[in-house]
């Protein structure tokens, strides 16, 4: 499956499907919570978060995938990513775009 941000591909010419997309929503358990707290304090980067919200972009995009799949599409165009806070240390990650498939 190509993903592109773009809302064209170059070269091709594309038969739009409809909108496709994939969301989750993600914590961290209490202990890196903690930890993660503590490094609040001091400044600098909480990898902990850092690689939820990677592994909840994964599993988003994911599930956007078999969105367009189950269309038959060949690409997504027009991919964007978006987050939200759902509650404190959880957080829900969207990611869509239009499912497209190749004349």
């Amino acid at each position: 499956m190509l993903l592109v941000t773009t809302d064209q591909i170059p070269g091709r010419e594309l038969e739009a499907l409809g909108l496709v997309r994939g969301c989750t929503v993600q914590s961290k358990n209490f202990g890196r919570d903690f930890m993660s707290g503590l490094k609040n304090l001091v400044g600098g980067e909480i990898t902990s978060y850092t690689e939820m919200m990677n592994e909840a972009r994964a599993i988003a995009t994911k599930r956007m995938v078999a969105d367009a799949e189950a269309l038959g599409a060949d690409a997504i165009v027009c991919l964007r990513y978006a987050s939200s806070a759902i509650m404190q240390g959880a957080a829900e990650v969207i990611c869509y775009g239009t499912a497209v498939k190749f004349r």
